[in-house]
């Protein structure tokens, strides 16, 4: 599984996006399913607009299966406000953190992330050890 972020997000479904096209055709050789979090879809819906062809067009994409949907439990909501304070420098929002957190309750590293100055900085705890994100366009 591959998490997506805001960034990838708006891209793929705003054609006026300067990353439009490389998104699109990053999408089509992803042979992984891809997942998000709520806090990533308020992102997304927010920056879009509510009544944008973008907006209607992500929520076409969800609707039809083609991205999953995870939400945050009590732990992860935790993760992701320790990350923040953790982070402040940064400074990490909800998002991202929301992203980090289910990447280390599902053992993740692969992202799909426009944001790449974040998520090289960003680390994964997995047990004593800290992972970084293998971001999508590192294959490239």
């Amino acid at each position: 599984m591959i998490l997506v972020d805001t960034g990838p997000l708006i891209a793929l479904f705003d054609p006026a996006d300067g990353d439009h096209a490389w998104c699109l055709n990053r999408l089509k050789i992803i042979d992984e399913p891809i997942a998000t979090t709520t806090p990533v879809l308020t992102d997304a819906f927010h920056l879009l607009g509510p009544a944008s062809i973008g907006s209607r067009r992500l929520m076409e994409f969800i609707g039809a299966r083609g991205l999953e949907i995870r939400f945050l439990d009590d732990a992860d909501l935790a993760r992701a406000f320790e990350l923040m304070v953790r982070y402040a420098d940064h400074p990490m929002d909800l998002a991202d953190a929301s992203l980090v957190a289910l990447a280390e309750r599902y053992r993740l590293r692969k992202i799909f992330t426009l944001d790449q100055g974040d998520f090289r900085t960003y680390r994964i705890r997995q047990g004593q050890r800290h992972l970084n994100f293998e971001i999508l366009s590192d294959a490239d």
